[in-house]
């Protein structure tokens, strides 16, 4: 039962290293791939977590199914089944905790199309009447497609080529689907609380893809820094406040005034950002990016080595020669850590 420990450990543990070190990575990447980046890691490594998760809670199962008598099971692996219960219990609340947090995605998806109801539309554009200063993406639902709203008092605080940015802006939260990234991190960080940090980096790199977008789209990036300044200024204002449309911290509906806007503005005001040149560097985010995926990757498979180590271990118990494959590892393994019980 020790090495079934440590191998859910190690799963368990692999989030913690391998965030860090994604935050990193992204950081030194153009924004479109930083987000893939940190997507990408936070759903394996989250996979990782719940493959361990049920590794462990099917220990006695497993045991079983290699015609061990659940007597005998408790006899060899005395900590089974009480492990197997706290497994089971996490991954009951993990569940729960996915369910109530989708069921919220959803709410809010609801809540913002029943709001901007009223809205004049003009192509893939919602202008919703009111005094309230905001501007979002609105991702489709129920077969409807996604839309840009903005609120007529947003509309009158920028100037013409501002206007352009902002739409530019929430139209490249659309048409890259932003949301299905934003929530694959949202439901990650509800599985592991390493994970949080991945998500909440996301939200400002999802961002700066948008700014990117649309600072090409009219060709200058101090335009697209001055409106994204602007729209904050407009939607921070006293008073004029308050339309946020069923939002909910800003998920699941990104806006031009999400995340931290003066690093967004630096980071306009400075050259467009380009993936990593000369060799030194490349081969650092490439080390990184292996890092990562070894973290992620190593993580379910360490999960699925649980599963070989408890069919192995159950033929012992019998007496039974395991089949060629990966009984010969963990006879060294055993041979190198020790032979205690299973």
């Amino acid at each position: 039962m020790t090495y079934v420990l440590v191998l859910v450990g190690l799963a368990l543990a692999f989030p913690w290293g391998a965030a860090p070190i994604a935050r990193y990575l992204a950081g030194v990447l153009p924004p479109r791939e930083a987000c893939r980046v940190l997507t990408g890691a936070a759903v394996l490594l989250a996979g990782g977590t719940i493959a361990a998760l049920i590794g462990l809670f099917h220990v006695p199962f497993l045991a079983a199914l290699e015609q061990v008598s659940f007597a005998r099971v408790l006899e060899a692996w005395p900590a089974a089944v009480p492990f197997a219960c706290v497994a089971g219990a996490v991954l009951l609340v993990q569940l729960v905790l996915l369910v109530r947090r989708w069921s919220q995605y959803r709410s809010v998806l609801r809540r913002a199309w029943s709001s901007v109801s009223g809205g004049r539309g003009d192509g893939d554009l919602l202008v919703v009447p009111g005094n309230g200063v905001d501007a979002f993406a609105l991702p489709g639902y129920r077969g409807r497609r996604g839309r840009v709203v903005v609120t007529s008092a947003m509309v009158r605080s920028l100037k013409a080529r501002e206007r352009e940015v902002l739409l530019a802006h929430e139209r490249a939260h659309l048409a890259g689907r932003h949301h299905v990234l934003s929530a694959a991190a949202d439901l990650a960080a509800v599985v592991h609380p390493a994970l949080r940090s991945l998500r909440d980096a996301l939200v400002f790199h999802l961002e700066r893809w948008a700014d990117e977008e649309a600072a090409a789209v009219v060709g200058d990036r101090r335009v697209a820094a001055a409106a994204i300044a602007r729209a904050a200024l407009a939607g921070a204002s006293p008073g004029r406040a308050g339309a946020s449309h069923g939002r909910v911290g800003g998920y699941p509906l990104l806006s031009v005034t999400s995340g931290p806007v003066p690093r967004r503005v630096e980071a306009l005001l400075s050259p467009e950002p380009r993936a990593p040149r000369g060799g030194a560097r490349r081969a650092g985010v490439t080390a990184l990016a292996g890092t990562v995926l070894g973290a992620a990757v190593g993580a379910l498979a360490l999960a699925y080595g649980l599963h070989e180590y408890v069919e192995y271990s159950a033929q012992r118990l019998l007496g039974v020669t395991a089949p060629s494959g990966c009984s010969g590892m963990w006879d060294t393994l055993r041979a190198l850590f020790g032979t205690g019980a299973p």
